[in-house]
């Protein structure tokens, strides 16, 4: 059985009124980590492939000692705000604050559907009421 590189790169020609146009594209699945990676909490990581973004997890920590009059840290979505209409969801694992506590702060910019258990999407509807 043959398995697919981690990288596949595609390469398509077509032949249009007797001009060669070569279109290439690249397929390839990009983990970005948007928080939780060398910290606790903040908990966010976005799986890239082709024109489609799923998140894994929406989390939150609390501020360091020296971080005054800050209630709440929350990932950075600079990209997925430039990226809104790529999003199509947030994949939750579990109801720990570091995995969904930022989801009503994230929620006002991404208007996506969310995925988890019935205990982890519950903890959720009581989070946003």
């Amino acid at each position: 059985m043959e398995t697919l590189p981690r990288h596949v790169e595609f390469v398509v020609r077509e032949q249009t009124g007797g001009i060669t146009m070569s279109q290439r594209r690249t397929n390839s699945l990009k983990v970005i980590p948007l928080g939780g990676l060398y910290e606790i909490g903040k908990n966010m990581t976005a799986y890239e492939y082709g024109e489609d973004i799923i998140l894994v997890d929406c989390g939150m920590s609390f501020p360091e000692d020296e971080m005054l009059g800050i209630d709440v840290v929350i990932p950075d979505i600079t990209y997925l705000k430039k990226n809104h209409e790529r999003v199509r969801g947030i994949v939750l694992t579990h109801g720990h604050e570091d995995h969904i506590g930022a989801i009503p702060y994230v929620l006002g910019d991404l208007n996506v559907p969310i995925y988890g258990t019935k205990l982890t999407l519950g903890l959720v509807e009581r989070k946003m009421q």
